[in-house]
């Protein structure tokens, strides 16, 4: 990735960077299309060895699959303790939907029958037994 780092870009480098070392934190980035905003936040997951999460749009792509996408992050996140980026772009929001499942990441981190109540034990006891 080629990119020409000026002032200002340096600034929300250091932003965004504080934002992800932050536990628990998220942020809303707005600004012109091609401004950097992605790239930025790629670049400060990079520096601070973070697992970087992006949905990849495909033709037949719907709950069924945003609901797997998550059971994902969730299990790199929190599961196996992976720190993590969840980058989503207003070209990635196909259906209302998608941004009821965002809304319940950010307010309360959990999406009713996201993870079946077995697999959701068998995470407990890991990270439990990891402590």
């Amino acid at each position: 990735m080629e990119l020409v780092l000026f002032d200002d870009a340096l600034k929300h480098l250091l932003r965004v960077s504080r934002i992800i070392k932050t536990e628990r934190s998220s942020a809303l980035l707005v600004g012109v299309g091609g401004s950097g905003k992605q790239s930025l936040t790629k670049l400060a997951s990079f520096i601070g060895s973070y697992q970087i999460a992006q949905i990849v749009l495909t033709k037949g792509f719907g709950e069924t699959q945003l609901r797997d996408f998550i059971r994902e992050f969730y299990n790199w996140s929190g599961h196996l303790n992976l720190p993590s980026t969840f980058l989503l772009t207003d070209a990635e929001i196909r259906h209302e939907y998608f941004l009821e499942f965002i809304n319940m990441i950010l307010s309360t981190g959990e999406i009713p029958n996201l993870i079946a109540k077995d697999d959701r034990d068998v995470w407990l006891l890991n990270i439990k037994t990891q402590l």
